[in-house]
């Protein structure tokens, strides 16, 4: 299955980043995709860049463009995870999460960032508490969010769950970022969709990394909107070390039986050789 990954102008203007979303997810459509992932607050705005104080931001305003993009993905049977904050109803500090919207126009979960930085913990957003994977067309998927890729449990947790990929979004790709996705790619064996604002794009575009470590694609390093696509295939002859030989490997070398094993039979044959 193909999957998207995007770079789109975020503004203050809620209206404008969810017709620019619109317009995202109509391009990929039309070119195959049957996912397209979206960076950190692609529809609300992320904090202290846009948003200045939740006690005017316009949560109606959202809601209406939430509705619009789930109508949009049932009526072109596109999935898509899209940046945005989300209100908790005790009137807490919101979460900054992801919107997983179905083919079927339904919001299917919602992922809420659990690391979170100092100053958005302090004075910005709530941290969620669990993983979250959803499927699309038989593959699995996890999300997480910006400065989650200097967390490596986060990957570390999806690979062990099962996940073909991980849909990552962050305002802004910097070059320390991009090494650690690369290398959770790599180590964990899974395609990453890395997508971030067009205006962040000259210090690192959105693109799509191989399982084994390597960038496939990426779009413009300039601020302009754009989207990469890239093919998943559990066959894939490209990916035949990475995905049939290292990641069960790993597997086996993490539940540890296979040393143990090795272990036991050494000593055996000590044994036999010392009588």
């Amino acid at each position: 299955m193909k999957f998207a990954t995007a770079q789109t102008v975020v503004s203050s203007d809620i209206a404008a980043n969810g017709n620019a979303i619109r317009t995202m997810i109509r391009e990929a459509a039309a070119s195959g995709a049957r996912l397209i992932g979206f960076c950190e607050g692609a529809l609300s705005g992320y904090a202290k860049a846009q948003i200045t104080d939740w006690a005017t931001f316009d949560w109606i305003a959202q809601e209406a463009e939430l509705r619009s993009v789930a109508a949009l993905c049932g009526a072109l049977h596109i999935h898509a995870v899209v940046g945005g904050a989300h209100r908790l109803a005790d009137g807490s500090l919101p979460h900054n999460s992801l919107y997983v919207f179905s083919d079927l126009g339904t919001l299917t979960t919602r992922y809420d960032k659990r690391f979170l930085s100092n100053s958005e913990v302090s004075d910005w957003y709530a941290p969620g508490s669990v993983p979250v994977v959803f499927e699309v067309d038989g593959y699995s998927f996890g999300c997480a969010l910006c400065i989650e890729c200097q967390f490596p449990e986060i990957f570390g947790d999806y690979e062990r769950m099962g996940v073909d990929g991980v849909i990552f979004a962050s305002y802004g790709l910097p070059e320390h970022f991009e090494i650690a996705l690369r290398a959770h790619a790599g180590l964990n064996c899974v395609w990453i969709g890395a997508a971030t604002p067009a205006q962040k794009a000259p210090k690192g575009p959105a693109g799509n990394i191989g399982p084994d470590g390597r960038w496939i694609n990426r779009c413009s390093a300039t601020p302009a909107p754009g989207m990469v696509m890239a093919r998943l295939d559990r066959k894939d002859p490209l990916y035949d070390v990475a995905l049939q030989k290292a990641r069960p490997w790993r597997a086996k070398a993490r539940q540890g039986d296979i040393y143990r094993e090795r272990m036991t039979d050494h000593r055996r044959t000590r044994n036999r050789q010392d009588y």
